[in-house]
């Protein structure tokens, strides 16, 4: 796979069909001529697209800015100032100062992982509507509090899994839940791992930090260690335990989801798992999980495996006792004809709740024809969701299940062992060690509310 290429089609689809955003309020707030503000905490990579992504946007305007890096806090300005054609955005470097505005009416969160809960549980309780990136943090214990904050506030929540809204992963995951594979035996499941390499190559001292960059916030809840690039370039702090939970989550968490939303069971009935991996050694700061396999086995005999794109390829794949498909970024293929089959009446439709979009056509192919689902904008579902306080596509309970599936299997390969996982109690049934990896220590004042 060519990870360089997975992350430019993220950031392009992203902008087409992902966010678009307003995560916002119900329509009836608003007069016709209104627009609703949007602040956009953390504008780096990602989170610079979203918020182009909210400019885009005729119902919302962006008016503020935020993140610990002066200069990337100023270029981001720059974008929005001359978008508007003004001044008018305001610059933060502290998201507590831009979630407690009154005048804000949602925010999006881009920072690293180990930011996301503290960020949207205080945004909840500040009464804002959000959209944020994947996954829920570092740890089950983050997912829960920001479930948590966000239902005891009545927040509307998206997540950045935008795969729910193009059309090949939703034509998959209705062919699973619909039967037409037969009974499901097995759900493979890969994601890119060895492929995402440091690429600081200097010294490991601790050194200056940048005139600008507030390191001290950056770090925030994560330990309190000195500054060195190699702590914050891409991809590297997504391989350092710190900041991230490791690639079994942040990019798992992507096909997990779809295949959690192809058979909820995966997200429901008890399982055991398994899981083996080689990790980072010896490269500067990268110590989380760059090759594994998890096998999780239910008690219907439904197994998932779960690898890197060393060991399958990558994407979804459902295997029944009649068929199988197989969904990534790239294509949707499947056994027989059932890339023939229109959806009947009766069937389970995965479409955002209210949408009554004409979304499967009738495509020619060399030699006989393909049923396609319509990609729809992850954007529209989600302002349909705020207009009418529903959940959209990519709701915190699924965004949950699929960063505890993540996390579930991280955990059993730092541990080695086999460990039984309960949906019910949100625990591991009886491994006090197992258990206590649930949750992550935050430091330097931080406290975890929710």
């Amino acid at each position: 796979m060519n990870t360089s290429v997975d992350r430019r089609q993220f950031v392009k689809v992203s902008a087409a069909a992902a966010l678009g955003f307003p995560t916002l309020i119900p329509s009836t707030a608003w007069g016709a001529n209104e627009r609703m503000s949007v602040g956009c905490i953390g504008v780096g990579g990602m989170g610079t697209g979203n918020m182009r992504n909210f400019m885009a946007e005729e119902s919302c305007r962006v008016v503020a800015v935020c993140d610990v890096q002066k200069a990337r806090v100023q270029e981001a300005k720059k974008l929005v100032d001359e978008k508007y054609g003004d001044k008018g955005c305001s610059t933060h470097a502290d998201y507590r100062e831009l979630v407690a505005r009154k005048d804000i009416d949602a925010v999006m969160i881009a920072t690293q992982d180990h930011w996301h809960a503290l960020i949207a549980t205080t945004a909840a309780a500040a009464g804002k509507d959000m959209y944020c990136e994947k996954p829920t943090g570092l740890c089950v214990r983050d997912g829960q509090a920001m479930r948590s904050a966000l239902r005891k506030n009545k927040r509307v929540f998206q997540a950045g899994t935008w795969q729910r809204s193009q059309g090949k992963f939703r034509q998959a995951c209705e062919l699973a839940l619909n039967g037409y594979l037969g009974k499901i035996t097995e759900i493979q499941v890969a994601v890119p791992g060895k492929q995402y390499q440091p690429k600081y190559r200097g010294a490991s001292d601790p050194l200056p930090v940048p005139e600008g960059f507030d390191w001290v916030m950056w770090r925030g809840p994560a330990p309190d260690k000195p500054f060195n690039p190699g702590r914050v370039a891409w991809p590297d702090w997504y391989l350092i335990n710190d900041y991230c939970e490791g690639w079994t989550t942040n990019w798992g968490v992507h096909h997990l989801d779809i295949a959690h939303w192809g058979c909820p069971a995966l997200g429901r009935e008890p399982f055991e798992i398994e899981c083996s991996g080689q990790y980072h050694t010896n490269k500067t700061f990268a110590d989380n999980i760059q090759t594994w396999k998890a096998v999780l086995t239910y008690p219907s005999g439904l197994r998932v495996v779960f690898t890197d794109i060393t060991g399958q390829p990558a994407g979804t794949r459902f295997i029944g006792e009649e068929g199988w498909v197989h969904v990534d970024r790239r294509k949707i293929t499947a056994s027989g004809s059932l890339l023939t089959v229109r959806p009947k009446e009766g069937d389970t439709r995965l479409l955002p709740q209210g949408c009554k979009v004409d979304d499967v056509f009738e495509q020619k192919i060399k030699g006989g024809h393909q049923i396609v689902y319509r990609t729809l904008s992850h954007a529209g579902g989600l302002l349909d969701g705020v207009r009418g306080r529903k959940e959209p596509i990519s709701g915190i309970d699924a965004t949950h299940v699929a960063s505890t599936l993540g996390m579930v299997a991280g955990i059993a390969a730092r541990l080695g062992s086999k460990l039984k996982w309960d949906w019910k109690e949100e625990r591991f049934v009886g491994n006090d060690e197992a258990n206590r990896l649930l949750v992550r220590s935050m430091h330097n004042g931080w406290k975890l509310e929710g």
